[in-house]
Formats: structure tokens, C-alpha cells, sequence
């Protein structure tokens, strides 16, 4: 059973990506790039907290080969969010990555081949529904916000392989080999992006000190530490609630961003509506839960 600590521990790191937003956004290489640089600096910070804490590196050949793909999969999640913030806005950005509650409230009872549940496919319904009014308006950001969707459903997809993997591996060691997936994957993704999507068919590989400065604290902060600590508390909490506290990341990154990035946040009146439907679903879901619940206990 998780604790209160433990769920003061899960809003803290929730506080902590959404800000990751922001400092993603204040790097001034690209974003594939960026995650690159990030993907190094926290294989290389979680390498040290292992030895520090004596953990172990120790995994079987299958489980390594898993592990390098669900790194895989964050490698596209980190892509797609930064990528989305860099074509629109963190906002619109942010906004994508909340339907990361559908996605899982749809892929954990499938992978783990329980009914899907009335309500959760009625929330997801009410997203979409908002998702819509958010594109119909004339919206301009688009791509950034197709982008983020993706960012929610990749972060959907790894925390549902991950929930499986923290039975029995540590949790340091889960993100170590994870963040070599992404390192990895980036790498032979690296000629592809050059010849396809990179400005001018040229990689940005030479950062500044600056950037080196903001990619280093989202390499130790918000994967280093932050990751692995989302990892720990699978082992208490389900995928859905994990990703259900992930949609108030939003309203702290939006909080966030319109101080700091002033009117490059401010959106029209059809975003905010939008939004704030995505959202009212993904709140009223606990109370849903608790009567359905409540519910299925009395028929038993």
C-alpha cells in the first residue's frame, strides 16, 4: 500500500517534468539532439548512483533486451514531447501529454488481459470530445499538439512494461539500461534525422555552456532522479494512477511557462476550453473508480 509519503514523492516528480518543459524549451539545439546529450549524462548519473548505493547491474539477456527497447520507447517519448514544444508551445505541448490517462486506462487492462471498464472508455470519449474543440478552432498548433498525443502514449506504453519489470529488478537498475535504450536508439536514429528532418541536413552537436547546463538538470534531475523514483512507486501504485497524477504536470508547466515565456504561452479561448474538458475528465475519475468499486464489491 502506498503511503502518503509516497504519494507526496509522485507529485513532487510530477512538479519536476513539468518543469522539464521549460528548460527543454530554453535549450537552443534541436530537440532530437538535446535528448541525446540528455540520454549520456543520465546513463552516466545513474552508472554512479548504482555504485554509490551498491546496487547491481545484473540482468539477464532477455530482460537487457527488453530493457533496451522500453528505452527505445522513451527515446520516441522524449522526441515527441520536446519536439512538440519546440513546433508550438510548452502549453500545447503539455496539453498532448495529458491524454496519457486514456492511453493507459486502454493499454494496462489489454497487456494485462482485463476488461476494459465503462468509465474509462466514457473519459476517454470526454477527451477526445475536448481534443476536438481544441483543433477546430482555427488552431494553429497542430503538429505540436499531435506530437504531444504521442509523447502521452508512448508514456503510457513504457510505464505499463515498466509496472511488469519493477517486480523484479531494481528500479536504478530498470533506468540505467533504459536510458542506454535511449542513448542507443537516438544514436542509429542520429543519420536518419540528418538526412530527413534536420535544418539545412546539418546535426547541432556542438552545444553551449548553457545548454550543456540546462541538459545536465534534466539528465540528474528529471531522469535520474525523478525517473527512478516513478519507477519505486510502481511497485505501490497502479499505471493508472501514475499516469492519472501525471495530468496535473499541465497545470504546473502551464502555471510555469506563461511566467516565464510570457505571451508566447497565451492561447485562445478554444484551447482553454479544451483543456480544461481534458482535465475535468481526468479528475472526476477517482470518484468514477470509487463507485465502480464500491459497485463490483457488492455484487461479489
Amino acid at each position: 500500500m502506498a503511503s502518503r509519503n509516497d504519494y507526496l514523492k509522485l507529485h513532487f516528480i510530477v512538479f519536476l517534468w513539468g518543469f522539464s518543459a521549460i528548460i527543454g524549451k530554453l535549450v537552443t539545439i534541436p530537440a532530437v539532439e538535446m535528448v541525446f546529450y540528455r540520454a549520456i549524462m543520465a546513463v552516466i548519473g545513474m552508472g554512479i548512483v548504482i555504485v554509490a548505493t551498491k546496487g547491481t547491474f545484473a540482468v539477464t539477456g532477455t530482460q537487457l533486451m527488453r530493457l533496451l527497447l522500453i528505452g527505445a520507447i522513451v527515446a520516441i517519448h522524449w522526441m515527441a514531447f520536446f519536439g512538440a514544444a519546440r513546433v508550438s508551445n510548452v502549453s500545447v505541448s503539455l496539453v498532448g501529454f495529458a491524454t496519457n490517462s486514456l492511453w493507459a486506462a486502454l493499454l494496462e487492462p489489454w497487456f494485462n488481459r482485463t476488461r476494459i471498464k465503462k468509465f474509462e472508455l466514457l473519459l476517454g470519449l470526454v477527451v477526445i470530445i475536448g481534443l476536438y474543440i481544441i483543433f477546430s478552432f482555427d488552431f494553429q498548433y497542430k503538429l505540436g499538439l499531435a506530437l504531444g498525443i504521442l509523447a502521452g502514449f508512448t508514456s503510457a506504453l513504457f510505464s505499463v512494461f515498466n509496472a511488469k519489470f519493477v517486480r523484479s529488478i531494481p528500479a536504478f537498475t530498470i533506468t540505467f539500461y533504459e536510458m542506454i535504450g535511449v542513448f542507443l536508439s537516438i544514436g542509429l536514429f542520429l543519420p536518419v534525422y540528418k538526412y530527413t528532418w534536420a535544418t539545412d541536413n546539418t546535426l547541432h552537436l556542438v552545444p553551449s555552456w548553457m545548454d550543456l547546463l540546462y541538459i545536465g538538470l534534466l539528465a540528474g534531475v528529471c531522469s535520474v532522479y525523478a525517473y527512478s523514483v516513478a519507477v519505486e512507486l510502481m511497485k505501490k501504485i497502479s499505471v493508472f494512477l501514475l499516469q492519472l497524477t501525471l495530468n496535473l504536470e499541465p497545470l504546473y508547466g502551464i502555471i510555469m511557462a506563461v511566467i516565464v515565456f510570457g505571451n508566447q504561452e497565451k492561447m485562445g479561448v478554444n484551447f482553454y476550453i479544451g483543456t480544461l474538458i481534458i482535465l475535468g475528465a481526468v479528475a472526476t475519475y477517482p470518484m468514477l473508480k470509487r463507485k465502480y468499486d464500491h459497485l463490483y464489491a457488492a455484487k461479489e
